[in-house]
């Protein structure tokens, strides 16, 4: 059974729905906030033209999230499903962010484990491509039970990153 990635999920504190077109204005309203990516591999994503390349990827995926603030209907963030390996059992969520009044973890907890719960119904192994400099999305993986997987290089699109560090997440 093929998974779902455009999939509607609803924690407490957030809904997470499949990315439109339309939703360019408010996503990048987020996303053109430098210090979202001060620590990321891709530092300069909060100026436009990166970033509309980015929606475009995400869009083009079939994977691309939107993430909602429940309570205001605001969109807060994104995320996405890609590079299905069915063979492998395996999914990558990745591409995660949130603005930064959304940090803390509680937000960004509930969106992988809505994530997570959701496509480990249908997918045994979920990996995360993580900078390996940024401390902060590793301390996030390590909240939510990744495991780093030591010498594991990103199998997307044929390319391997040596500035990341793959995690994993298997079904319980």
């Amino acid at each position: 059974m093929a998974p779902d990635r455009q999939p509607v999920l609803e924690g407490d504190l957030v809904r997470i729905r499949p990315l439109l077109a339309e939703d360019w204005e408010a996503l990048y309203a987020v996303a053109s906030d430098p210090l979202i990516w001060e620590v990321h591999p891709r530092p300069d994503r909060w100026q436009e033209p990166v970033f509309r390349q980015f929606f475009a990827e995400a869009l083009a995926c079939g994977g691309g999230l939107a993430i909602e603030d429940k309570a205001t209907g605001a969109i807060i963030g994104s995320s996405r499903y890609d590079y299905h390996v069915p063979e492998e059992d395996e999914i990558e969520i990745g591409w995660t962010f949130l603005a930064r009044a959304y940090w803390g973890g509680t937000y960004n907890r509930e969106v992988k484990r809505l994530m997570l719960d959701h496509i480990h119904r249908t997918v045994g192994t979920v990996v995360f491509l993580v900078g390996k400099d940024n401390l902060r999305s590793r301390g996030a993986m390590a909240k939510i039970g990744g495991e780093l997987v030591p010498g594991r290089h990103h199998r997307g699109g044929g390319q391997v990153f040596s500035d990341h560090v793959v995690y994993a997440i298997r079904r319980p």
